[in-house]
């Protein structure tokens, strides 16, 4: 299924139905008198995150969700029928935005979790409801409320634990592969990931976190270039970054000051994450170079280096391990 992180779409809840005038008209009653009854309450719109969903392509094709009308009132005091309410199904993690795409209407992060966009218009009155002691025969009816409608945006931010980051070809989806059961496309040219990818991390029978791999950066994402910075969302949700950095090459403290620049740049918080660092294709390196670049690396950084190869699953069990405990310290 193809892969599609925002939509948007037009809501409009439907119109309460109308109230009627009418008068009881019954055999060998003298006197009759209004029994209009009132109109039916529109059909509202809400939106709900339900399991088993990881993509909004349903609604690349589908997207205007009209609510139907209230019925009208009638005779004998009847009320009209309340129309059924339209109910988005979105996967978990789906923000809602108003138009502006700025202003956030709801965030459904949790399995089950459901809101209002638009509420269906009230019913009108019949004229018995209007019947008072002075008067006795009122012909007033009123319409139903009209129903609210807009257009807005679906955002999914995916839910996971650990997000990695790092440039095109840091070995990121290998990783991925080799941590979890998840099988991204892995190919010796940039830019292999074009959307993200969600792996669950199983370290035993009761610890276990997913993690997510996104499209590489590039120098000047925030700006645009390559993929820019739409998938970076995504992380947003993390607890930890795992930031992998292609050990071959020969500059990787310069990398990752590059991928720090471009998370610092996009802003929404994802700076200030903890980070753990991982020297990547362990087994593309000489000793040597492996003790100097970690060396330059962790003099960039400031902290601890790990190192493991992805391709071969040397050092993979001991980040992982490293992961988990962020994840459960959170």
């Amino acid at each position: 299924m193809k892969f599609l992180d925002e939509a948007k779409v037009f809501i409009k809840s439907g119109d309460g139905g109308n109230g009627v005038i009418a008068f009881r008209r019954e055999r060998f009653i003298e006197y009759g008198g209004p029994d209009g009854g009132n109109g039916g309450r529109g059909g509202s719109v809400y939106a709900e995150a339900v399991e088993g969903l990881n993509t909004l392509i349903d609604y690349r094709y589908a997207q205007h969700f009209k609510a139907r009308k209230g019925g009208n009132g009638a005779g004998s005091d009847r009320t009209g029928a309340a129309a059924p309410d339209v109910t988005l199904k979105v996967p978990v993690g789906t923000q809602i935005l108003d138009e502006d795409r700025e202003t956030l209407i709801a965030d459904l992060d949790v399995v089950g979790k459901r809101v209002l966009l638009a509420k269906g218009g009230d019913g009108g009155f019949g004229n018995a409801n209007y019947k008072t002691s002075t008067n006795r025969a009122p012909r007033r009816a009123d319409p139903g409320w009209p129903g609210e409608e807009k257009w807005v945006w679906l955002r999914l931010k995916l839910i996971a634990d650990a997000g990695l980051v790092g440039l095109p070809n840091a070995g990121k989806s290998t990783f991925l592969a080799a941590a979890s059961a998840a099988r991204p496309k892995i190919a010796d040219y940039p830019f292999t990931t074009l959307h993200p990818q969600l792996g669950v991390v199983r370290l035993n029978a009761t610890e276990e976190f997913v993690l997510a791999d996104i499209p590489g950066l590039i120098e000047g994402a925030s700006e645009g270039a390559g993929l820019g910075t739409r998938f970076l969302g995504h992380v947003e949700r993390c607890r930890v970054l795992l930031h992998l950095i292609d050990g071959s090459q020969a500059d990787p403290a310069g990398a990752w000051r590059m991928i720090r620049n471009e998370l610092e740049e996009y802003g929404g918080g994802l700076s200030e994450k903890p980070e753990i660092v991982v020297l990547n294709k362990l087994d593309a390196m000489t000793r040597q170079a492996r003790a100097s670049r970690v060396k330059a690396l962790e003099r960039a950084t400031g902290g601890p280096v790990m190192l493991a190869a992805g391709a071969t699953g040397e050092g993979v069990p001991e980040v992982l391990r490293a992961v988990m405990d962020v994840v459960r310290a959170k």
